[in-house]
C-alpha cells in the first residue's frame, strides 16, 4: 500500500514519458491510496487536455473511469486541522500537504515526482523509481 499524489495517477492514465515506470510501480504496489482531493486535481488534468485538443468527451469518460478504478476503496477524508497542522510544518501547499498528512496517517510512502515534497520530507516521499529499487 502507497499513498500516490495526481500527477502518478495521471501518468498511468495518460502516455508520458513518465508512465512505463508508473506501470511498474502500479505491479509492484497497486494499493494505491489518494485524498479525496485526487479527483479535483484529476478534472483539472483532464479540463487542461480536453482544451488543448488532446482527447475528446468520450475519452475523457474512459480516463475517468480508468482513474476510479485505480483508486477504488483508496479513497481517503482528510481533516482541515490535519492539512493546517501540516502547513504549519512546511512550505507545501494545501493540496500537497493532504497527501503528506495521509502517508503519515497510513504509515507508508507518498510516491511522487514532486520536488518540494521530495526535499521537505525525504524519509517519506520516494520517486517511483526509488520505491522499485527500495522494494525488489
Amino acid at each position: 500500500m502507497i499513498v500516490v499524489d495526481t500527477n502518478i495517477i495521471a501518468y498511468l492514465t495518460f502516455q508520458t514519458e513518465h508512465s512505463k515506470i508508473i506501470r511498474l510501480l502500479y505491479q509492484k504496489d497497486p494499493m494505491w491510496q489518494v485524498p479525496l482531493l485526487w479527483k479535483s486535481e484529476f478534472l483539472n488534468v483532464i479540463s487542461i487536455y480536453y482544451r488543448k485538443e488532446l482527447i475528446t468527451f468520450a475519452e475523457i469518460l474512459e480516463v475517468i473511469g480508468f482513474a476510479q478504478k485505480l483508486t477504488a476503496g483508496g479513497e481517503h477524508e482528510i481533516a482541515s486541522m490535519e492539512i493546517i497542522e501540516a502547513i504549519m510544518n512546511c512550505t507545501c501547499s494545501s493540496y500537497d500537504c493532504e497527501f503528506i498528512v495521509l502517508a503519515k496517517r497510513l504509515n507508508t510512502k507518498l510516491i511522487t515526482y514532486d520536488k518540494q515534497i521530495l526535499k521537505e520530507f525525504p524519509d517519506l516521499a520516494l520517486k517511483p523509481e526509488d520505491y522499485l529499487v527500495q522494494h525488489s
